[in-house]
């Protein structure tokens, strides 16, 4: 008999044996420490917890109520392990055994594209660089085919709007990464995170 845990991870509710559940504080602590210095460290980890939130989700897709340590072991090999994503100068100095753990981390994680609005590259809504971000074509394309049909045929604003409503935004970093067609590794959230803070303080200043 063994004994089962209640988390919130991600603001989602998951049951977890005890064995699992220390793999996965351990887990936590350890990637936690390797952003202790940055100061988007708590939006990098609000990010990791929902996406490992989603992982958990789809592999217990119903048929079980409770996360074993296999299935922690399985999210981790996605992620990727705290130790493959120091800074880039202790990276520098293990380049071949990083570029290595790059490589399997991005098929382990590979992900196929998902349709959000852009919040980030918007005018309106961020639809027209949603799309263009799924379809990899430049977002002006879409702004001139809903000129065009807004002009002509008189329905390019309603279909925007309906558009607007029914495609969700990309609010979390993850979200924003599957946008692209990004692998969603802690690595990549890292990096999303500290660009996002950059062109923050571009943006800033005067």
């Amino acid at each position: 008999m063994k004994t089962t845990i209640t988390i919130n991870l991600g603001g989602i509710v998951f049951h977890i044996d005890d064995d699992a559940y220390e793999m996965l504080h351990t887990y936590l602590i350890a990637v936690e420490k390797q952003f202790a210095s940055n100061e988007e460290r708590l939006e990098v980890m609000s990010d990791i917890e929902a996406r490992l939130s989603e992982l958990f989700t789809e592999t217990l897709n119903e048929k079980r109520d409770v996360i074993m340590k296999d299935d922690v072991s399985k999210v981790i090999k996605i992620m990727g392990e705290p130790e493959d994503f120091r800074d880039e100068e202790a990276q520098n100095e293990s380049y071949s055994s990083g570029k290595e753990s790059k490589r399997r981390r991005s098929m382990s994680g590979r992900n196929s594209k998902k349709l959000f609005r852009d919040p980030d590259n918007r005018v309106l809504g961020g639809v027209c660089s949603g799309l263009s971000a799924y379809f990899n074509v430049d977002p002006i394309v879409f702004r001139i085919i809903f000129i065009i049909i807004a002009l002509g045929m008189g329905s390019g604003l309603i279909i925007y709007i309906i558009l607007w409503i029914a495609i969700p935004e990309a609010s979390t970093t993850a979200q924003k990464l599957e946008m692209r067609g990004e692998p969603i590794t802690i690595e990549n959230i890292k990096r999303a995170v500290r660009e996002e803070f950059e062109n923050v303080k571009k943006n800033m200043k005067f």
